[in-house]
């Protein structure tokens, strides 16, 4: 039975540290509490623990734009995080996790801004048949978290920018996303900010479970802990080297010949290459696949190999405008 309520916001919106404060809080919450974390990312892909990122997002396109790939412990789709979506996580243990009560402090915080909500499907919440708040779950032992997004006003154009790109013949082992058609709330609440939203979360929670929530600061959470947390979250074997199999091709026809490069991908890095080509140099072929073996699943990683690949410059070039466009 919980017998005490939590709720933390922090400023900080690098999405590492935040999973990371989220991880640590679930893992030590303590028996009859539930936390309400209240937390938002800058510029960020967040995917599902079991997601291949190159199928789920432009990788390379969005580090290149200064931002961030986040693996979390949850499964479910990818989604895009900005400074106009507010995510919230309810952190609880096992006895007293209960979903339907924890979606019910959405609607009813929504409701209060005057907007009527439904819960749709599994893990969905919309208005007007628009998805403006997706959920996903955890466990561990006896501990739980359930998280989600809040689109507020976010940047529905980056959203598409980097989300679901199709992909030149990639089939993977991993979780795939579905498109949905969205919505950001202040179309239908004019004005609304994130602090106001926040506000309605809080009075929510403690009206649906009937006693006042109390504040916890961030500066109680141990440094010790959230620091290597956060480092694992940041690191390249969380984010890209999981064991997610999959196959990609790409191809293209230029005037010295068509070249199609099949990939075999696993822990993140390329465990088998097939070229084939019908150009006249016929070491690009046997060079090519050489280079590229045992290469990280990554554009520059991949450019590097090509430019040491023994054949004509514009040959080089070429191919190497196909990985870049391709990945």
């Amino acid at each position: 039975m919980i017998n005490r309520l939590i709720w933390l916001e922090t400023d900080n919106t690098y999405p590492y540290r935040n999973l990371a404060m989220e991880e640590y809080m679930t893992a030590h919450v303590p028996d009859g509490t539930c936390i309400l974390f209240l937390w938002q990312n800058r510029h960020t892909v967040v995917i599902g623990k079991n997601q291949n990122c190159w199928k789920e997002c432009r990788v390379n396109f969005l580090e290149e734009e200064g931002g961030y790939l986040v693996r979390r412990l949850s499964g479910g789709g990818a989604v895009f995080h900005d400074l106009g979506n507010l995510n919230f996580t309810f952190i609880v243990r096992k006895p007293d996790y209960d979903v339907d009560r924890q979606l019910q402090v959405i609607l009813e915080a929504v409701r209060m801004l005057g907007i009527q909500a439904e819960k749709t499907g599994r893990n969905d919440i919309t208005v007007e048949g628009r998805k403006f708040s997706g959920n996903a779950f955890y466990q561990s032992g006896d501990c739980c978290y359930h998280h989600g997004t809040l689109l507020l006003h976010a940047d529905k154009d980056n959203m598409s920018r980097y989300l679901n790109v199709p992909r030149e013949k990639l089939a993977s082992k991993g979780v795939s996303s579905v498109k949905s058609r969205v919505a950001n709330l202040d179309e239908f609440c004019p004005g609304l900010t994130v602090d106001r939203m926040k506000a309605a979360l809080v009075e929510a929670f403690s009206q649906v479970y009937g006693q006042r929530a109390g504040k916890m600061e961030e500066k109680e959470l141990p440094e010790e802990a959230i620091g290597p947390l956060t480092e694992k979250f940041e690191s390249w074997q969380w984010k890209y080297g999981r064991k997610i199999p999959f196959e990609h091709e790409m191809e293209h026809r230029y005037a010295w010949g068509g070249i199609q490069i099949q990939f075999h991908v696993d822990e993140g890095r390329i465990k088998d290459v097939n070229v084939f080509s019908d150009a006249m140099d016929q070491e690009l072929i046997g060079n090519l696949a050489e280079k590229l073996r045992d290469c990280p699943y990554e554009e520059n990683a991949m450019c590097a190999a090509v430019e040491k690949v023994g054949t004509k410059e514009s040959m080089r070039q070429d191919i190497l405008s196909l990985i870049k466009e391709s990945m």
